[in-house]
């Protein structure tokens, strides 16, 4: 079970880098193409963070130190940030071009992975028992992130999605920030429950 638990991790570890590759590869050749932009999105960074918990939850497992506090907040974190890429996209922004020209790396980004690392989060027993304040470390990066975009709007215009363009008018803004942190609260509470169980001991 070890093996093929580890063997599914290093696939998404793959996958991930081989989407934003195969994305960045045309983004690139774009005369609109610039390398913060590209990067500034929740989609490839959150697909970054869950990429670096696998290949860190592999790296531990190698060493047999499966289960520590500090990788399981992290990949926790991640957990979160990716599942929260997953609901976003494909309840705001499924029908919004969010420069996501190839497909397959769309869906990979967007959808099998945000399904799969949920899924390895609560299926697998390789994590740590974490706590509900645990929960507020989980926003630090998603507050750091916002405060960014909203400087960039404000300043150079740009934005990665529609829902936080000024031009909505911040009260607008403000409403959608508002209803995505309360899904990232939730997702850590059930993310945080989630790992007080053992359903498949690795």
């Amino acid at each position: 079970m070890r093996t093929l638990v580890n063997s599914l991790r290093l696939l998404a570890v793959i996958a991930v880098v081989a989407a934003i590759l195969a994305q960045w590869l045309v983004s690139s050749k774009l005369d609109t193409y610039n390398f913060f932009n590209f990067f500034g999105y929740f989609t490839i960074q959150s697909n970054i963070f869950i990429a670096l918990a696998f290949a860190a939850t592999l790296v531990a497992a190698a060493r047999r130190k499966r289960g520590e506090l500090g990788l399981s907040l992290f990949r926790g974190a991640s957990t979160v940030y990716i599942a929260t890429t997953g609901i976003v996209y494909n309840t705001l922004l499924v029908s919004v071009d969010v420069q996501t020209s190839v497909q397959w790396s769309n869906d990979v980004l967007h959808r099998v992975l945000p399904v799969y690392a949920v899924l390895d989060w609560l299926l697998f027993s390789d994590r740590a028992r974490l706590v509900f304040r645990h929960v507020w470390w989980f926003l630090l990066y998603p507050a750091v992130w916002l405060v960014v975009i909203l400087v960039r709007g404000a300043t150079d215009g740009w934005v990665p999605y529609p829902f936080l363009n000024p031009d909505l008018g911040y009260g607008v803004v403000a409403l959608y920030c508002l209803g995505v942190a309360v899904f990232i609260v939730l997702m850590g509470v059930l993310v945080i429950g989630m790992s007080r169980l053992r359903l498949v001991k690795v």
